[in-house]
Parts: structure tokens; C-alpha cells; sequence
């Protein structure tokens, strides 16, 4: 067993799970999503929600298969209408609020969540700067998903389809880009912290 767990790629690994307790883990996940979402911090440009440092804490910690369950489960629980965005209250959760201005960055936790997870479970987040490149990319990439929703699919509350790529650009990307780095470098100090812990607690 104990060889087993210096080979674990992924944090998740290193803990045998029963199924009940991986259950017990994507629900507290979303607690942890629906939390960080209400969570502002004062920042330039900008607020800082802290809701992508905790998908990043989930994937490169949990492994594909747990972010990918915790975040369909949050989306779940959005399209039944419980408060788990950021502006919810006094926004109604809903499947029309997620058709809105934040629905392509919403499914882009979703993307990031799979991709991050997947690099997590092949071993890259164990390396610091491979972890910090990974965090980054999925960052970006719910950015990108985000951004390209804005422009050309979100409903408005002018009724409107999209407001074009500039100004997306313009209010849904570049404000958030020194926030990401942030917590990309918050979310590496993070995950490199625990993979310390979990190598001296195996080396006793």
C-alpha cells in the first residue's frame, strides 16, 4: 500500500475512498464552490471572487473524476434555483439566469474542471511550475469561454444577443487577468503545500 501511495499522481490518490465518502467530497466541493463564489475580495481592477482558486484547489487536488462530479453537481444545484452563483441572491438562480451573461463561465468550470483534473491524475501537479502552468491554463480557459458567450450568445438584460468580442473583452477578460495570476500562484503554494505534508507524513 505504502508503495502505492508514493506513485499516486494525484492527491487523492495518496486515500483509498469508499463511495459514500468520495460523495461526501463533491458535495462538499460545491460548498466550497458556493462559498468562494460569495466571497469578495478588494482587488485592481476589480473584486476578486474566489471562486476559480477553489476549482483549481478541487482539480489539481481531487482528480478529474471528483472536480468533473462536484462541478455538474454546483451547476445542478443552480438550475434548481439554490443560491450558489455569485450574484445569487439578488439575482434568482435558475436555468435562465444561466443562459445570462455568466452561463459561458459557467460552463467553463466545467471544461477547466476536466482539464485540470486530468493533468492532476497524470502526475503535473507536483511540480510547482507545471501545477502554476496548469492552474493558468484552466484560468484562461474559462476566461475564453466566458468572453466568447458575451460576445456572441448571452442574453442581455437589453435583450440583446452578445455585445460583441471588444467589449466582452473589455469587462469579461482583461479585468480579471492579475486576479487569475493571483490565484494561480495562491492555489501552487496551496497544492504544494499539501504534497509536502503528505510526503513527510509518509516518510514517519
Amino acid at each position: 500500500m505504502r508503495a502505492q501511495a508514493k506513485t499516486a499522481p494525484s492527491l487523492i490518490g495518496l486515500v483509498p475512498l469508499t463511495t459514500l465518502q468520495s460523495v461526501a467530497l463533491v458535495v462538499l466541493g460545491t460548498l466550497m464552490l458556493t462559498l468562494a463564489a460569495k466571497a469578495k475580495v478588494p482587488f485592481y481592477p476589480v473584486p476578486m471572487t474566489l471562486q476559480t482558486l477553489a476549482l483549481g484547489l478541487i482539480a489539481a487536488a481531487g482528480g478529474a473524476r471528483i472536480a468533473v462530479a462536484t462541478v455538474l453537481l454546483y451547476l445542478a444545484e443552480g438550475a434548481l434555483g439554490l443560491p450558489v452563483f455569485t450574484n445569487t441572491p439578488p439575482s434568482v438562480a435558475g436555468i435562465a439566469y444561466m443562459a445570462g451573461p455568466t452561463g459561458g463561465y459557467l460552463a467553463g468550470y466545467l471544461v477547466a474542471a476536466l482539464m485540470v483534473g486530468t493533468f492532476a491524475d497524470r502526475g503535473l501537479t507536483r511540480s510547482p511550475l507545471k501545477l502554476f502552468g496548469v492552474l493558468m491554463l484552466g484560468d484562461l480557459l474559462i476566461l475564453a469561454m466566458g468572453t466568447a458567450w458575451l460576445a456572441y450568445g448571452a442574453t442581455l438584460a437589453s435583450g440583446a444577443q452578445g455585445m460583441g468580442l471588444d467589449k466582452a473583452l473589455a469587462v469579461g477578460a482583461y479585468p480579471f487577468l492579475l486576479g487569475g495570476l493571483v490565484k494561480e500562484a495562491l492555489g501552487t503554494a496551496i497544492i504544494t503545500g499539501m504534497w509536502s505534508l503528505a510526503d513527510r507524513n509518509r516518510s514517519i
